[in-house]
């Protein structure tokens, strides 16, 4: 489709302003890993938004898709989601002329990828959060409709837009999967949060991100995380969660 590769990395500040260069628009995102015991993570997401900053000012870029997340409306209770309130409010600061559309997704169903070990050992999906009260979640293949649609869309004004793809509870997720996986005797199992944490922490997670991670999983739980997407909630994309349960299945079988 005409795609170039850049070969670089986000810490390089001229890098990203050199790929920058020129550009009608870019798209910005940050990730990191979850195992390396010496890593501040906030620390590094500061840096990257500031290499983003910095390097969207000296291209002279002026239309700007972020990925964000559910949870980036605070810095607070939402555990390791503070991260997209950080990037976000660092890409805030750029200039008026530059119109930024923030995209904030809820919990991907491919996270749920994570549980097949624990299904396959112990015949059961264990997490800190679960319960019979619907919750959103999202396919990537939406996520990634949504960013074309805003790309093709005038950037008039800076804007914030969640992307939900299904609401299911934590009883219906086990339901569904099980009987795709032909384990119909599925159940969600919750546990505790220093269950939870200890669980994490002994399969070699980072102290702070497992602690913020079940932080954010226990606000989950109390809905707290969900208070600003359900003030604005958006039209649901087309994959349901019967849909992903089938790809689950098919990693599950591998």
């Amino acid at each position: 489709m005409g795609a170039k590769a850049a070969i670089g990395t986000m810490e390089d500040v001229s890098f990203l302003m050199e790929t920058f260069k020129g550009a009608d628009a870019v798209y910005c995102m940050e990730t990191f890993g979850f195992f390396n015991p010496d890593f501040d993570y906030l620390k590094y997401i500061n840096q990257i938004a500031h290499n983003y900053k910095q390097a969207i000012e000296q291209s002279s870029v002026k239309k700007v898709i972020h990925l964000s997340s559910i949870g980036a409306h605070t810095s607070e209770g939402v555990g390791i989601l503070k991260f997209h309130h950080l990037a976000e409010t660092i890409l805030g600061q750029l200039p008026e002329k530059v119109v930024i559309k923030f995209i904030r997704p809820v919990g991907f169903y491919v996270n749920l990828l994570g549980q097949i070990p624990t299904i396959k050992s112990q015949g059961i999906i264990v997490s800190n959060f679960g319960s019979k009260e619907k919750e959103p979640w999202v396919s990537p293949y939406d996520i990634a409709n949504v960013i074309a649609e805003e790309f093709g869309r005038p950037f008039d004004n800076r804007k914030i837009r969640y992307v939900a793809s299904d609401e299911v509870s934590s009883t219906e997720i086990a339901e569904i999967l099980g009987n795709t996986i032909g384990k119909p005797d599925l159940k969600w199992v919750t546990i505790t949060d220093g269950q939870y944490l200890d669980g994490l922490l002994k399969f070699g997670m980072n102290k702070q991100i497992a602690k913020d991670y079940v932080a954010m999983q226990a606000a989950q739980r109390n809905g707290s995380i969900y208070e600003d997407f359900n003030l604005h909630k958006p039209t649901f994309g087309k994959v349901k969660f019967s849909d992903f349960a089938k790809e689950f299945a098919s990693f599950y079988n591998q």
